[in-house]
């Protein structure tokens, strides 16, 4: 997650000093009788299948909202209060940054100073993946759901079903590379230079619309795929019980 530029006013997190940047079956039923049934065998009805949803060519939602990122490296929280804020719940980005454990594997928790410079990869200032994210989200009460691995066809079915979706992607929707880089813990994870986050908001035959902070813009499908796949299809989607 990164932006263009520095400026600004004295925040605190996790010790570094931040600076705000202006970017952003029925049941049976057991006989007790021995004897031989002598009514005709009815035949088994199986019920019917729920109907396939059809997916349309293409979707948009129009009603969300996004703002500018705060800080250089502070994307997903920024990605993560306006997708909440499309579903109701308002929080504010910096609240929503501070209650992001820290760690240096981004699968548990934010890495480094989130006012560092972009580009590098843990245990330099990075970001976070979306596990954290998405359990800060539910701890909000909002059915928030980490995955990988998420298919083009799940796409269109959330945003035609007017559900947003917060993509891991590269910075500019650059192809980008991955690496693996081993904790603390001795855990190997994958990371990228310049992740970034933006939300899916939209779909056609060609491509799909994002929203990254204030900016609302289109990208082919294979470029946007070929950045989304850096970090594995990695995305959080609201997914009610």
């Amino acid at each position: 997650p990164q932006q263009s530029s520095t400026a600004g006013i004295p925040l605190a997190f996790g010790g570094y000093p931040i600076t705000p940047t202006p970017f952003q079956p029925l049941p049976t039923q057991t006989s007790t009788s021995t004897s031989t049934p002598t009514s005709t065998p009815q035949p088994v009805v199986f019920p019917s299948p729920l109907p396939t949803i059809e997916i349309p060519p293409s979707a948009k939602i129009e009603t969300i909202r996004g703002y500018p990122q705060t800080l250089n490296l502070s994307c997903e929280s920024r990605s993560a209060v306006d997708w909440a804020g499309y579903f109701g719940v308002s929080i504010s980005e910096l609240d929503f940054l501070s209650q992001l454990p820290q760690s240096d594997d981004p699968n548990k928790g934010f890495v480094g100073n989130p006012n560092g410079p972009g580009g590098l990869v843990p245990p330099y200032p990075y970001g976070v993946h979306a596990a954290p994210v998405a359990a800060l989200l539910r701890a909000y009460g909002l059915p928030a759901e980490d995955v990988v691995g998420l298919s083009v066809e799940r796409i269109k079915k959330e945003i035609a079903a007017a559900r947003p979706v917060i993509v891991w992607i590269i910075f500019g929707t650059a192809p980008g590379y991955a690496l693996q880089y081993t904790t603390q813990a001795g855990e190997v994870v994958n990371v990228a230079p310049n992740e970034h986050t933006a939300i899916l908001i939209g779909y056609d035959p060609e491509g799909v619309t994002l929203l990254d902070g204030a900016a609302v813009y289109w990208r082919s499908w294979d470029v946007f795929l070929r950045s989304f796949q850096v970090l594995g299809n990695m995305a959080v989607i609201y997914q009610p019980r």
